[in-house]
Protein backbone atom coordinates (compact mmCIF):
# COMPACT_ATOMS: atom_id res chain seq x y z
CA UNK A 1 0.00 0.00 0.00
CA UNK A 2 1.34 3.44 -0.60
CA UNK A 3 1.95 5.84 2.40
CA UNK A 4 -0.38 8.40 1.24
CA UNK A 5 -3.20 5.56 0.49
CA UNK A 6 -2.30 3.74 4.05
CA UNK A 7 -2.94 7.53 6.03
CA UNK A 8 -5.73 7.96 4.15
CA UNK A 9 -7.12 4.69 5.28
CA UNK A 10 -5.89 5.67 9.07
CA UNK A 11 -7.91 8.92 9.25
CA UNK A 12 -11.11 7.41 7.98
CA UNK A 13 -10.84 4.49 10.64
CA UNK A 14 -10.47 7.20 13.34
CA UNK A 15 -13.01 9.23 11.94
CA UNK A 16 -15.50 6.44 12.54
CA UNK A 17 -14.40 5.52 15.37
CA UNK A 18 -14.68 8.98 16.68
CA UNK A 19 -18.80 9.55 15.56
CA UNK A 20 -19.25 6.12 17.10
CA UNK A 21 -17.82 7.12 20.34
CA UNK A 22 -20.05 10.27 20.26
CA UNK A 23 -22.97 7.75 18.96
CA UNK A 24 -23.02 8.97 16.03
CA UNK A 25 -22.15 6.94 13.28
CA UNK A 26 -22.78 7.63 9.53
CA UNK A 27 -25.60 5.55 8.13
CA UNK A 28 -24.26 3.49 4.93
CA UNK A 29 -24.62 5.49 1.83
CA UNK A 30 -28.41 5.34 0.91
CA UNK A 31 -29.53 2.74 3.71
CA UNK A 32 -32.68 3.74 5.29
CA UNK A 33 -32.65 5.66 8.90
CA UNK A 34 -33.83 3.59 11.59
CA UNK A 35 -36.83 3.89 13.06
CA UNK A 36 -36.92 4.25 16.84
CA UNK A 37 -38.90 1.09 18.26
CA UNK A 38 -42.24 1.30 18.75
CA UNK A 39 -43.78 1.51 22.18
CA UNK A 40 -46.36 -1.22 23.22
CA UNK A 41 -49.27 0.17 24.77
CA UNK A 42 -51.66 -1.64 26.99
CA UNK A 43 -54.86 -0.90 29.52
CA UNK A 44 -55.14 -2.88 32.49
CA UNK A 45 -58.52 -2.75 34.37
CA UNK A 46 -59.08 -3.29 37.61
CA UNK A 47 -61.57 -4.84 40.43
CA UNK A 48 -60.35 -2.43 42.98
CA UNK A 49 -60.41 1.18 43.75
CA UNK A 50 -58.53 3.57 41.83
CA UNK A 51 -55.19 3.46 44.35
CA UNK A 52 -56.53 1.77 46.49
CA UNK A 53 -53.69 0.78 49.50
CA UNK A 54 -52.61 -2.88 48.68
CA UNK A 55 -55.10 -4.07 45.85
CA UNK A 56 -55.24 -1.31 44.31
CA UNK A 57 -51.78 0.02 44.40
CA UNK A 58 -50.59 -4.01 43.93
CA UNK A 59 -51.99 -3.31 40.17
CA UNK A 60 -49.95 -0.28 40.26
CA UNK A 61 -47.14 -1.96 41.02
CA UNK A 62 -47.53 -4.71 38.43
CA UNK A 63 -48.05 -1.74 35.43
CA UNK A 64 -44.84 0.31 36.89
CA UNK A 65 -42.39 -2.97 36.96
CA UNK A 66 -43.12 -3.77 33.46
CA UNK A 67 -42.50 -0.06 32.31
CA UNK A 68 -39.89 -0.21 34.08
CA UNK A 69 -38.38 -3.81 33.28
CA UNK A 70 -39.21 -3.22 29.78
CA UNK A 71 -37.34 -0.16 29.16
CA UNK A 72 -40.04 1.39 28.38
CA UNK A 73 -41.06 -0.61 25.42
CA UNK A 74 -44.01 -1.83 27.22
CA UNK A 75 -46.70 0.80 28.98
CA UNK A 76 -49.37 0.00 30.77
CA UNK A 77 -52.09 2.24 31.83
CA UNK A 78 -53.99 1.24 34.74
CA UNK A 79 -57.66 2.03 35.12
CA UNK A 80 -59.70 2.01 38.78
CA UNK A 81 -63.24 0.11 39.03
CA UNK A 82 -65.67 1.82 37.03
CA UNK A 83 -63.14 4.16 34.62
CA UNK A 84 -63.31 2.27 31.84
CA UNK A 85 -65.13 -0.79 32.75
CA UNK A 86 -67.29 -1.86 35.92
CA UNK A 87 -65.43 -3.80 38.85
CA UNK A 88 -67.38 -6.90 37.57
CA UNK A 89 -66.62 -6.47 34.17
CA UNK A 90 -62.51 -7.08 34.05
CA UNK A 91 -63.03 -10.56 32.57
CA UNK A 92 -64.66 -9.70 29.99
CA UNK A 93 -62.97 -6.67 28.83
CA UNK A 94 -59.68 -8.78 28.96
CA UNK A 95 -61.05 -11.57 27.30
CA UNK A 96 -62.70 -9.31 24.62
CA UNK A 97 -59.37 -7.43 24.21
CA UNK A 98 -60.67 -4.29 24.81
CA UNK A 99 -57.78 -4.35 27.86
CA UNK A 100 -55.11 -5.87 27.24
CA UNK A 101 -54.63 -6.71 31.36
CA UNK A 102 -56.87 -7.72 34.61
CA UNK A 103 -56.13 -7.27 38.01
CA UNK A 104 -59.02 -9.20 39.87
CA UNK A 105 -59.58 -12.16 42.32
CA UNK A 106 -60.35 -15.25 40.50
CA UNK A 107 -63.14 -16.11 42.70
CA UNK A 108 -65.53 -12.96 41.45
CA UNK A 109 -65.63 -15.38 38.03
CA UNK A 110 -67.20 -18.51 39.42
CA UNK A 111 -70.57 -17.92 37.40
CA UNK A 112 -68.44 -18.42 34.59
CA UNK A 113 -65.62 -21.13 35.33
CA UNK A 114 -67.22 -22.75 38.51
CA UNK A 115 -63.71 -23.88 38.95
CA UNK A 116 -62.40 -20.19 39.56
CA UNK A 117 -62.80 -20.07 43.08
CA UNK A 118 -60.31 -22.81 43.43
CA UNK A 119 -57.42 -20.21 42.14
CA UNK A 120 -58.11 -17.41 44.93
CA UNK A 121 -59.18 -18.79 48.28
CA UNK A 122 -60.79 -21.82 49.60
CA UNK A 123 -62.72 -21.79 52.75
CA UNK A 124 -60.38 -23.45 55.59
CA UNK A 125 -57.91 -24.54 52.53
CA UNK A 126 -54.39 -23.47 51.78
CA UNK A 127 -52.77 -20.06 53.60
CA UNK A 128 -50.63 -17.76 51.88
CA UNK A 129 -47.56 -19.66 50.85
CA UNK A 130 -49.40 -22.87 50.49
CA UNK A 131 -51.31 -21.43 47.54
CA UNK A 132 -47.66 -19.83 46.24
CA UNK A 133 -46.58 -23.48 46.52
CA UNK A 134 -49.23 -25.33 45.09
CA UNK A 135 -49.58 -22.81 42.22
CA UNK A 136 -45.80 -22.80 41.10
CA UNK A 137 -44.55 -26.32 42.11
CA UNK A 138 -47.94 -27.96 42.52
CA UNK A 139 -49.30 -27.81 39.10
CA UNK A 140 -52.08 -25.28 40.26
CA UNK A 141 -50.89 -22.70 37.82
CA UNK A 142 -51.01 -25.55 34.86
CA UNK A 143 -54.51 -26.30 35.92
CA UNK A 144 -55.47 -22.43 36.00
CA UNK A 145 -54.13 -21.87 32.63
CA UNK A 146 -56.34 -25.00 31.36
CA UNK A 147 -59.37 -23.39 32.87
CA UNK A 148 -58.84 -19.65 31.28
CA UNK A 149 -57.52 -20.62 28.05
CA UNK A 150 -61.28 -21.07 26.40
CA UNK A 151 -61.49 -17.04 26.90
CA UNK A 152 -58.46 -16.49 25.74
CA UNK A 153 -56.86 -15.27 28.80
CA UNK A 154 -53.72 -15.88 30.71
CA UNK A 155 -54.16 -16.07 34.22
CA UNK A 156 -51.35 -15.38 36.92
CA UNK A 157 -50.83 -14.88 40.29
CA UNK A 158 -49.76 -11.28 41.30
CA UNK A 159 -50.27 -10.41 44.65
CA UNK A 160 -52.15 -11.83 48.19
CA UNK A 161 -53.25 -10.67 51.28
CA UNK A 162 -52.45 -13.28 53.69
CA UNK A 163 -55.31 -15.02 55.62
CA UNK A 164 -58.33 -12.19 56.27
CA UNK A 165 -60.11 -11.50 58.58
CA UNK A 166 -63.71 -12.97 59.58
CA UNK A 167 -65.48 -9.85 59.12
CA UNK A 168 -67.58 -6.69 60.62
CA UNK A 169 -70.76 -7.26 62.57
CA UNK A 170 -73.68 -5.40 63.85
CA UNK A 171 -73.78 -8.10 66.43
CA UNK A 172 -71.99 -10.64 68.29
CA UNK A 173 -71.65 -14.36 66.76
CA UNK A 174 -72.14 -17.13 69.45
CA UNK A 175 -73.85 -19.70 67.51
CA UNK A 176 -74.16 -20.72 63.92
CA UNK A 177 -78.10 -19.99 64.69
CA UNK A 178 -76.69 -16.41 64.98
CA UNK A 179 -75.95 -16.58 60.87
CA UNK A 180 -79.39 -17.38 59.85
CA UNK A 181 -81.18 -14.59 58.03
CA UNK A 182 -78.00 -12.52 58.44
CA UNK A 183 -77.03 -10.57 55.39
CA UNK A 184 -73.46 -10.36 54.63
CA UNK A 185 -71.22 -9.09 51.95
CA UNK A 186 -68.95 -12.44 51.36
CA UNK A 187 -68.10 -13.74 47.98
CA UNK A 188 -66.48 -16.68 46.21
CA UNK A 189 -67.22 -20.31 48.37
CA UNK A 190 -67.21 -18.85 51.49
CA UNK A 191 -70.75 -17.41 50.35
CA UNK A 192 -72.01 -20.20 49.50
CA UNK A 193 -71.10 -21.54 53.02
CA UNK A 194 -72.93 -19.02 54.72
CA UNK A 195 -75.69 -19.59 52.88
CA UNK A 196 -75.55 -23.14 53.60
CA UNK A 197 -75.64 -22.03 57.11
CA UNK A 198 -78.68 -20.04 56.92
CA UNK A 199 -77.40 -16.42 55.78
CA UNK A 200 -77.99 -14.40 53.08
CA UNK A 201 -74.95 -13.83 50.62
CA UNK A 202 -74.30 -10.76 48.95
CA UNK A 203 -71.34 -9.84 46.58
CA UNK A 204 -70.44 -6.50 46.33
CA UNK A 205 -67.50 -4.45 44.90
CA UNK A 206 -65.10 -2.79 47.85
CA UNK A 207 -66.15 0.64 47.17
CA UNK A 208 -70.03 -0.06 47.88
CA UNK A 209 -69.68 -1.78 50.94
CA UNK A 210 -69.27 0.82 53.40
CA UNK A 211 -72.69 2.43 52.24
CA UNK A 212 -74.67 -0.76 52.16
CA UNK A 213 -73.25 -1.37 55.24
CA UNK A 214 -74.34 1.93 57.12
CA UNK A 215 -77.30 2.05 55.54
CA UNK A 216 -78.94 -1.34 56.51
CA UNK A 217 -79.21 -3.04 53.44
CA UNK A 218 -75.99 -5.14 55.18
CA UNK A 219 -75.97 -6.41 58.41
CA UNK A 220 -72.28 -7.80 58.09
CA UNK A 221 -69.39 -7.80 55.56
CA UNK A 222 -65.94 -8.80 55.16
CA UNK A 223 -63.64 -7.28 52.98
CA UNK A 224 -59.78 -8.04 53.60
CA UNK A 225 -58.03 -7.04 56.90
CA UNK A 226 -57.20 -4.23 59.39
CA UNK A 227 -55.01 -2.50 56.50
CA UNK A 228 -57.83 -2.07 53.91
CA UNK A 229 -61.04 -2.25 56.85
CA UNK A 230 -59.05 0.76 58.17
CA UNK A 231 -58.99 2.59 54.86
CA UNK A 232 -62.99 2.02 54.11
CA UNK A 233 -64.22 2.79 57.47
CA UNK A 234 -65.75 -0.23 58.03
CA UNK A 235 -65.70 0.44 62.00
CA UNK A 236 -67.73 3.34 61.48
CA UNK A 237 -70.69 1.06 60.61
CA UNK A 238 -70.02 -2.18 62.68
CA UNK A 239 -69.01 -2.85 66.06
CA UNK A 240 -67.38 -6.25 66.27
CA UNK A 241 -64.73 -7.64 63.99
CA UNK A 242 -64.38 -11.42 63.53
CA UNK A 243 -61.50 -13.61 63.92
CA UNK A 244 -59.77 -15.72 62.08
CA UNK A 245 -60.96 -15.44 58.14
CA UNK A 246 -61.95 -19.18 57.41
CA UNK A 247 -63.43 -17.96 54.54
CA UNK A 248 -60.13 -16.43 53.05
CA UNK A 249 -57.11 -18.05 54.15
CA UNK A 250 -55.00 -17.17 51.91
CA UNK A 251 -56.54 -14.88 49.05
CA UNK A 252 -54.41 -15.26 45.38
CA UNK A 253 -55.01 -12.08 43.61
CA UNK A 254 -54.67 -12.47 39.96
CA UNK A 255 -53.16 -10.69 36.88
CA UNK A 256 -55.01 -12.20 33.50
CA UNK A 257 -53.14 -11.43 30.34
CA UNK A 258 -55.02 -11.43 26.83
CA UNK A 259 -53.56 -14.36 25.00
CA UNK A 260 -53.56 -12.85 21.59
CA UNK A 261 -52.09 -9.45 22.84
CA UNK A 262 -49.47 -11.90 24.83
CA UNK A 263 -48.34 -13.71 21.92
CA UNK A 264 -47.53 -10.44 19.58
CA UNK A 265 -44.60 -9.52 22.14
CA UNK A 266 -41.26 -11.10 21.49
CA UNK A 267 -40.54 -13.30 23.90
CA UNK A 268 -38.05 -10.67 26.01
CA UNK A 269 -41.39 -9.05 26.68
CA UNK A 270 -43.12 -12.02 27.42
CA UNK A 271 -40.94 -12.79 30.11
CA UNK A 272 -40.72 -9.88 31.86
CA UNK A 273 -44.65 -9.18 32.00
CA UNK A 274 -44.56 -12.41 33.50
CA UNK A 275 -42.01 -12.06 35.72
CA UNK A 276 -43.15 -8.66 36.78
CA UNK A 277 -46.75 -10.74 38.41
CA UNK A 278 -44.33 -13.07 40.32
CA UNK A 279 -42.54 -9.61 42.03
CA UNK A 280 -45.85 -8.15 42.87
CA UNK A 281 -47.20 -11.15 43.94
CA UNK A 282 -44.18 -11.41 46.51
CA UNK A 283 -44.65 -7.61 47.43
CA UNK A 284 -48.06 -7.47 48.26
CA UNK A 285 -48.09 -10.44 50.63
CA UNK A 286 -45.18 -8.51 52.44
CA UNK A 287 -46.68 -5.40 52.36
CA UNK A 288 -49.83 -6.65 54.48
CA UNK A 289 -48.06 -8.52 56.96
CA UNK A 290 -46.08 -5.54 57.54
CA UNK A 291 -49.08 -3.18 57.54
CA UNK A 292 -52.36 -5.68 59.08
CA UNK A 293 -50.79 -5.10 63.04
CA UNK A 294 -50.34 -1.45 62.55
CA UNK A 295 -53.96 -0.67 61.18
CA UNK A 296 -55.64 -3.11 63.87
CA UNK A 297 -53.35 -1.27 66.90
CA UNK A 298 -55.27 2.38 65.29
CA UNK A 299 -58.93 0.16 65.27
CA UNK A 300 -58.70 -0.96 68.88
CA UNK A 301 -57.12 1.76 70.40
CA UNK A 302 -58.17 4.68 68.47
CA UNK A 303 -61.81 3.61 67.42
CA UNK A 304 -62.57 1.14 69.93
CA UNK A 305 -63.66 -1.77 67.82
CA UNK A 306 -64.49 -4.82 69.58
CA UNK A 307 -62.25 -7.44 68.81
CA UNK A 308 -63.60 -11.33 68.74
CA UNK A 309 -62.94 -14.80 67.84
CA UNK A 310 -65.40 -17.44 66.44
CA UNK A 311 -66.41 -19.40 68.77
CA UNK A 312 -65.04 -22.83 68.04
CA UNK A 313 -68.18 -24.86 67.44
CA UNK A 314 -69.44 -22.53 65.04
CA UNK A 315 -65.62 -22.98 63.21
CA UNK A 316 -66.82 -26.27 63.43
CA UNK A 317 -70.01 -26.08 62.18
CA UNK A 318 -68.56 -23.94 58.77
CA UNK A 319 -65.63 -26.37 58.16
CA UNK A 320 -68.01 -28.68 57.68
CA UNK A 321 -70.51 -26.88 55.27
CA UNK A 322 -67.16 -25.78 53.67
CA UNK A 323 -66.47 -29.13 52.77
CA UNK A 324 -69.56 -29.77 51.42
CA UNK A 325 -69.81 -27.16 49.55
CA UNK A 326 -66.52 -27.63 47.58
CA UNK A 327 -67.68 -31.37 47.54
CA UNK A 328 -71.21 -30.62 45.70
CA UNK A 329 -69.08 -27.92 43.26
CA UNK A 330 -66.56 -30.45 42.52
CA UNK A 331 -68.93 -33.17 41.66
CA UNK A 332 -70.79 -31.19 39.33
CA UNK A 333 -67.89 -29.36 36.99
CA UNK A 334 -65.25 -31.81 35.53
CA UNK A 335 -62.62 -29.49 35.28
CA UNK A 336 -63.85 -28.03 39.02
CA UNK A 337 -63.35 -31.45 40.39
CA UNK A 338 -59.98 -32.35 38.79
CA UNK A 339 -58.65 -29.22 40.20
CA UNK A 340 -60.32 -29.84 43.92
CA UNK A 341 -58.40 -33.31 43.55
CA UNK A 342 -55.38 -31.75 42.65
CA UNK A 343 -55.64 -28.82 45.97
CA UNK A 344 -57.20 -31.20 48.14
CA UNK A 345 -54.14 -33.45 47.96
CA UNK A 346 -51.35 -31.20 47.94
CA UNK A 347 -53.02 -29.62 51.15
CA UNK A 348 -53.07 -32.88 53.36
CA UNK A 349 -49.73 -33.36 52.66
CA UNK A 350 -48.24 -29.77 52.93
CA UNK A 351 -50.22 -29.36 56.22
CA UNK A 352 -48.10 -31.85 57.58
CA UNK A 353 -45.14 -29.76 57.07
CA UNK A 354 -46.81 -26.41 58.11
CA UNK A 355 -47.73 -27.84 61.33
CA UNK A 356 -44.26 -29.39 62.06
CA UNK A 357 -42.61 -26.12 61.31
CA UNK A 358 -44.56 -23.16 61.06
CA UNK A 359 -47.29 -23.88 63.71
CA UNK A 360 -45.29 -26.42 65.83
CA UNK A 361 -42.55 -22.76 66.19
CA UNK A 362 -45.27 -20.02 66.65
CA UNK A 363 -46.63 -21.79 69.72
CA UNK A 364 -42.77 -21.95 71.50
CA UNK A 365 -42.50 -18.43 70.53
CA UNK A 366 -45.60 -17.63 72.21
CA UNK A 367 -44.67 -19.91 75.64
Amino acid sequence: MKRRDFIGAIAGASAVTALSACGKEEQPVGAAPQKPAEVVKWKMVTTWPKNFPGLGTGANRVAELINEMSGGRIHVKVYGSGELVGAFEVFDAVSSGRAQLGHAGAYYWKGKIPAAPFFSSVPFGLIADEMNAWLYNGGGLALWEEAYKPFGLIPNPAGNTGTQMGGWFKKEINSLADLKGLKMRIPGLGGEVLKKAGGIPVTLPGGEIFPSLQSGALDAAEWVGPYNDLAFGLYKAAKYYYTPGWQEPGSTMECMINEAAFKQLPTDLQSIVRNAMKVSNLEMLSEYTARNQQALQTLVEKHHVELREFPDEVLIELKKLSEEVVNELAAKDALANRVWASQKAFRAEVSKWTNLSEVSFIKARNL
